[in-house]
């Protein structure tokens, strides 16, 4: 069974070379995998909240992710070489389209005052990241069973080294960029200032 997000993609894989200008099918940016990362930070009970991190961080992906260690000590953060500090997910295949089709149709729009996600957040390589600072917007989170708030950090690597072209791909997969009309009152009164 072919998932709808991927049978999307490969619907608006000849659209999307006709509007970048690409010479062969083959060209059009691809989603590569998503890379959840979650850091639990400098928590008091750190070895609980890595083991809340795991379960939760599960629940959302649908895959068991692995621990992250820390590279060296640093005495200020109380932190030793070696010890958990996160959690991390790699999401191929299927497994991935889900994940970035609940991410896109559920969770998103469940952020309040949402207006868009930044659409400058790429790093130069085509590779698009996505903050996200509560998991209570995922449905599968149950509120009553939050412990304590975690946030996520979501990289979409793609084939492509133009981020421009990157974007227009996550957008025909229906990544919601914010467009210049909705950009928030601050940034607003920056630009007025």
């Amino acid at each position: 069974m072919e998932h709808t997000l991927q049978t999307l993609y490969k619907q608006k894989r000849t659209e999307l070379k006709t509007q970048l200008g690409l010479s062969n099918i083959h060209e059009v940016p691809k989603l590569e995998k998503i890379v959840v990362n979650c850091a639990v930070g400098s928590q008091g009970e750190r070895k609980q909240a890595v083991e809340d991190a795991v379960n939760e961080v599960s629940l959302i992906t649908g895959q068991k992710p692995i621990i992250t260690k820390s590279k060296k000590a640093i005495a200020n953060f109380k932190l030793r070489e070696g010890e958990n500090v996160g959690v991390k997910v790699t999401l191929r295949g299927p497994k991935m389209y889900d994940f970035m089709m609940r991410l896109v149709r559920t969770a998103i729009p469940r952020i309040r005052d949402f207006r868009g996600v930044a659409p400058r957040s790429f790093d130069g390589r085509g590779n698009y990241t996505l903050g996200i600072t509560d998991q209570s917007i995922f449905p599968e989170i149950e509120l009553d069973k939050i412990k304590r708030s975690l946030g996520f950090d979501i990289t979409f690597v793609t084939s492509s080294n133009n981020d421009d072209h990157a974007r227009e791909m996550l957008r025909a997969l229906g990544m919601p960029f914010r467009t210049r009309a909705a950009q928030p009152k601050k940034e607003e009164e920056a630009a007025a200032a």
